[in-house]
């Protein structure tokens, strides 16, 4: 059930960006489909943070301490740079348009993300 609220969690912090950042956009005409989007693309967003985040920690993890943590602001920008490529790969309408909206995006997802977190009590162990 976690697993599930955090996807559904994930999917909100993606629409807030499409909403908020000019160069992310999810291109469908009904609502419905536009959940089912986001939610197809939470999914992948999640699989490739799972698989690639903690190598990319391991490999990086000076990057990480010079820039005191900065640097995991890069990696989640191009993080959701390759979820964008993934899913324009399965013709998902979902689409980041550049670095730029993907760090600011990255900023969104992971701010919006964090506050649904605690309001639903998900960071609790």
């Amino acid at each position: 059930m976690k697993i599930i609220l955090k996807i559904l969690v994930v999917a909100g912090a993606l629409w807030a960006a499409t909403r908020l950042i000019d160069g992310i956009a999810v291109a469908q005409t009904t609502t419905a489909k536009t959940v089912g989007t986001l939610v197809a693309v939470a999914l992948i967003f999640g699989i490739v943070n799972a698989v690639l985040k903690p190598i990319i920690k391991t490999i990086g993890c000076a990057f990480y301490v010079l820039t005191l943590g900065l640097f995991a602001l890069v990696v989640n920008a191009l993080l959701l740079l390759l979820t964008s490529w993934i899913a324009e790969q399965i013709e998902l309408p979902f689409h980041v348009d550049g670095f730029g909206a993907a760090f600011l995006g990255a900023i969104v997802v992971g701010v919006v993300s964090w506050i649904l977190d605690m309001l639903l009590g998900l960071n609790e162990d």
